[in-house]
């Protein structure tokens, strides 16, 4: 779901839009910037069996460390989180900025780290600069953090609390009824009376 000015650029999905990979590397998914504040979406993934979570933002904000440092204890899982690092002389000079124009004022800080199912850095978090963040994981990790927490498992208290995800495709317009069921003549008399039509 796009937040604010992201409007501008991005529209939304549906439950199908939200798969999680079988790679040789381990399960692979990604919850975009601040849906990952969502904790129904969180638990999806988890069921989903995720390994390595990507977890893309614009967030730069320390509250945004500790909240991919939670998701990778939460879900017993591996977050690649990844957000840019631009001063403000990446963008165009006649560009508006409330950074001012100092050419080396920083105007997203960035933040990217690779965190492990125990919530320690393996990498970053990066604010100095331009970067490519590199760690080893060991997949076994993810079976010991399950061993004590396992959120959709053994923790998962489905006596008390259930989620049912819809991942089917989602139409923009869908018309039920008797004349959209039988797709007849009848039907398209409907609609073009129901048009305004005087004919």
């Amino acid at each position: 779901m796009p937040t604010a000015s992201e409007r501008l650029v991005w529209g939304f999905g549906d439950g199908s839009t939200m798969p999680v990979f079988d790679t040789p590397l381990g399960k692979v998914g990604a919850v975009i910037c601040w849906e990952n504040y969502l904790p129904l979406l969180r638990a999806n993934m988890y069921a989903k069996g995720i390994e390595i979570y990507c977890a893309p933002t614009a967030d730069a904000r320390d509250s945004w460390i500790a909240t991919v440092q939670h998701i990778a204890v939460e879900g017993r899982c591996f977050v690649l989180s990844c957000n840019q690092f631009n001063r403000r002389r990446d963008f165009p000079a006649e560009y508006t900025s409330a950074f001012g124009d100092d050419p080396d004022a920083v105007v997203t800080r960035g933040g990217s780290c690779i965190v492990d199912p125990f919530g320690n850095f393996l990498a970053g978090p990066n604010m100095e600069g331009e970067a490519i963040l590199v760690a080893e994981i060991d997949r076994a990790q993810i079976v010991r953090g399950k061993y004590d927490l396992d959120v959709v498992g053994h923790y998962a208290r489905p006596d008390i609390f259930q989620l049912h995800v819809d991942e089917r495709p989602k139409r923009a317009v869908t018309i039920t009824g008797a004349d959209a069921d039988r797709g007849d003549k009848s039907a398209e008399e409907s609609s073009h009376f129901a048009a305004g039509s005087s004919e």
